[in-house]
This record gives structure tokens, C-alpha cells and sequence, in this order.
């Protein structure tokens, strides 16, 4: 029976199982505790992490300090800093376990070898990378045409058990809203 990676992988690629082999052969686990950081700013992303179990926070420190929440990835997530890893800048991106975090990684040096072993690797690489920038892109939207008390209802009916684990601050920012606003809505919809 297929792993929860294996089937993610088969659902993004579609893939023949001797690929799927090959591609998650190239995988291994990394256990996190809680607090640790995958990667920090400024260091360079030598690695690209699915997360098996546990809660990944994407963080970012902006102009004057304040600490800003790009995304909460949960298992089924990759944890990377793109930019870093696929084009060796220095990471603007800090990605810190909120749990224990169960990981399964892959190095910069093995993901360039993907495409020796699967010669369709580039072709299945464009696609996942269009599929990363169309939920990116859908984010985008639902940001600007949605309300704050919208894009709280919208989040929650899809993550509601993050809201019991992860700190509100944290989810409000990912919402692009104060922690203020997040409060209220969040009172708001306590009684329905």
C-alpha cells in the first residue's frame, strides 16, 4: 500500500510505480522537535522537506521586526525556501517546527539528480512547479477579493484543527490581518 508521500507524488506527477520508486528512493526521513528550524534566513537551502507529520511554520522578519507568516504547512506540504534552493540565493524565508516534525528530505545535490534517473523529470518538474504557482495564485486572489472575516471563514472551514494548534498571532498574519482582527471575527463565529 502506497505511502501518504508516495500517493501525494503519484497526485501531483502521475507517475508509472517503477518512477514513483525511483523518485521517493532519493527521500529520507529527518525528525525535527518542536522549535527547531528546517532552515533560517540568510542561510542557503541546500534541502526541500515533505512533511510526514507535524507543523511547519513559514516566517518571515519584515522591515521593522515584526514577524510575518507566509504559510503553515501541515502533512501533504513541501517546506522550502524556492528561491533559495533552485537558484542559490540566500534564503528570505525562516522554517520553524511548531510540534515535533516527522520529514522526509531531499538534498539539492540528489534532486539534481532526479533527471538522470527520470528522464521526464523536467517535464514532470514544469508541471508541479505551474501547479505550486496556481495555489499560490489562487491565494493571491482570495487576498484581494475577499474580506478579512471572508478569508477567516474560508480558512477555517478548511484547517479547523489549526486553530487549536497553532498560536492565533500566527494564523491572523498568514490572513494578512491583525491579531486585533483575527479576534474579533474569531469571537464573532465562536457562538455559531
Amino acid at each position: 500500500m502506497p505511502s501518504e508521500f508516495e500517493k501525494y507524488i503519484q497526485s501531483y506527477f502521475g507517475v508509472p510505480p517503477e518512477t514513483l520508486q525511483q523518485i521517493v528512493a532519493f527521500f529520507k526521513p529527518k525528525i525535527l522537535p518542536k522549535g527547531a528550524y528546517f532552515l533560517k534566513e540568510g542561510q542557503y537551502a541546500d534541502q526541500m522537506g515533505f512533511v510526514q507529520s507535524g507543523i511547519v511554520r513559514e516566517y518571515l522578519l519584515d522591515d521593522k521586526g515584526r514577524e510575518v507568516t507566509k504559510w503553515i504547512s501541515t502533512p501533504g506540504y513541501f517546506v522550502v525556501d524556492i528561491a533559495s534552493f533552485l537558484f542559490h540565493q540566500p534564503a528570505r524565508w525562516n522554517l520553524q517546527t511548531l510540534s515535533d516534525v516527522e520529514l522526509l528530505v531531499i538534498s539539492k545535490a540528489d534532486y539534481a539528480k532526479i533527471s538522470q534517473v527520470v528522464p521526464k523529470w523536467p517535464e514532470l518538474e514544469k508541471f508541479f512547479i505551474a501547479r505550486c504557482f496556481t495555489i499560490l495564485e489562487q491565494r493571491i486572489v482570495t487576498h484581494l477579493s475577499l474580506s478579512s472575516e471572508e478569508r477567516y471563514q474560508l480558512f477555517f472551514a478548511h484547517n479547523p484543527e489549526l486553530f487549536n494548534q497553532v498560536p492565533l498571532q500566527y494564523l491572523a498574519s498568514m490572513l494578512g490581518m491583525t491579531p486585533e482582527t483575527f479576534s474579533r471575527i474569531r469571537k464573532k463565529h465562536a457562538g455559531n
